[in-house]
């Protein structure tokens, strides 16, 4: 069997290509700062903004709404509070801001905190992203699990109380939109597309590829959702995967290699600065990473076993790099795997019930997942640690034994975090 061309015929090419990439990111960086300076040199800016996120919250007895907003004229995403009640908050606001002459540069990438005033609300205005939010709303008599469809579907914040079970659950994976909805869309459009493309297909143009056409008009939709829902980090990263993956599929490139998962993380720095301090854009690298990792050596098993390999592997890696940020530990997170596994199927079969008006059918059983009580601990794994072990997941790729000693250390890892739990 012939081997597939790599990307890069050599590391002299690699290495000039990243040099290349890293030198247009520090010129958009470069740009970027002479903006964050001139930002904040100015007292104040008028401009209109796009109401992410609306949430309350009481400090010395006093109730205030902290806004996630959005300034597309400004590129700016940011944090701010005011005494206006959410439920008078709609979708678009025009403020005045105040710009903090201490606000750091990684805080102006990201998001910061920016003192404000409300000027005007406008009046909300339907369009068919709020018909939707609102066709799924009135399917549901459980907020909490009409907000839990309104992420899987259109990206939306959840509330806090779902935000904590889905932490004890340790399944934010499935709840943020991820490569992980994209691959299960896109499989269901090639399911849908491809009978109707074989018909015409063999009939008028029998020399056309259906991996090139239905693929294009499958990234094309893609693209569509993936802006519809506002482009979450994850999702942008992940659709940018999809679109060079289908290109150098056609072409016959190697695609699981380390090369090529450096080369589009870099591509999306350079288009997206703002990446470099996203959380959720570094961990969707990290388990691409370990996905590649694993497909490296069993890549040629049976699917349904890859399938098994990806879920339960991925969960037991991944618990190191998850526990350098997030403390958190409960034992209702061993059933993330098996949760990650019905997801594939709950996910489809949610989507078509809620376009026949019955996405209510399993609200009792997603409630009672929601409402488990469990016991948790908190464990964060030391800086110096999470370096050893992440740079012996690199070795992995390129040594067998380095594998066999990582997968070691994780699931001794994942044993240290559990079994606590079996004792009390």
């Amino acid at each position: 069997m012939l081997e597939k061309p790599k990307l890069f015929l050599n590391l002299k090419q690699f290495w000039f290509s990243m040099l290349l990439l890293l030198f247009l990111l520090f010129i958009r960086l470069f740009f970027i700062y002479s903006e964050y300076k001139e930002f904040k040199e100015k007292p104040f800016y008028f401009t209109e903004v796009e109401v992410l996120e609306a949430y309350e919250k009481t400090k010395a007895k006093k109730k205030y709404t902290v806004l996630k907003l959005y300034s597309s004229d400004l590129n700016l995403n940011f944090f701010t509070t005011t005494f206006i009640k959410p439920q008078k908050i709609h979708q678009k606001l025009r403020m005045k801001l105040f710009p903090n002459y201490k606000m750091k540069f990684q805080e102006y990438l990201g998001t910061s905190f920016i003192d404000s005033k409300v000027n005007e609300i406008f009046s909300e205005e339907r369009n068919i992203k709020i018909e939707l939010l609102d066709f799924i709303n009135h399917q549901h008599n459980n907020k909490m699990i009409a907000n839990f469809y309104n992420a899987i579907f259109f990206a939306q914040p959840i509330n806090k109380k779902l935000r904590n079970q889905v932490s004890k659950l340790g399944i934010s994976h499935l709840i943020a939109l991820s490569g992980f909805h994209l691959a299960i869309l896109s499989s269901l459009l090639f399911f849908f597309l491809r009978p109707i493309y074989r018909f015409f297909q063999q009939r008028y143009f029998p020399y056309r590829f259906d991996l090139l056409d239905i693929g294009f008009i499958v990234l094309v939709v893609l693209a569509y959702y993936v802006w519809f829902v506002d482009a979450p980090d994850s999702l942008i990263r992940s659709y940018m995967m999809i679109l060079m993956g289908w290109l150098f599929l056609l072409l016959g490139v190697e695609l699981l290699t380390l090369s090529f998962l450096t080369t589009i993380s870099l591509i999306l720095l350079v288009i997206f600065p703002n990446l470099l301090v996203s959380l959720a854009f570094w961990l969707s690298v990290i388990g691409v990473f370990y996905i590649f990792l694993l497909l490296h050596y069993f890549a040629r098993l049976h699917k349904f076993l890859i399938i098994l390999i990806i879920s339960f592997g991925l969960f037991i890696f991944m618990l190191p790099m998850v526990h350098l940020i997030f403390p958190l530990t409960s034992p209702l997170q061993l059933l993330s795997p098996f949760l990650s596994l019905a997801f594939n199927v709950f996910y489809p079969l949610s989507i078509g019930l809620h376009v026949l008006g019955l996405g209510g059918l399993l609200d009792n059983l997603l409630l009672k997942l929601f409402t488990i009580q469990s016991i948790q601990s908190q464990l964060l794994l030391s800086p110096f640690l999470g370096v050893g072990y992440f740079l012996l997941s690199l070795g992995a790729f390129y040594s067998k034994k380095l594998f066999y000693i990582l997968s070691f250390l994780a699931l001794a890892f994942s044993l240290k975090l559990f079994m606590g739990f079996l004792v009390l």
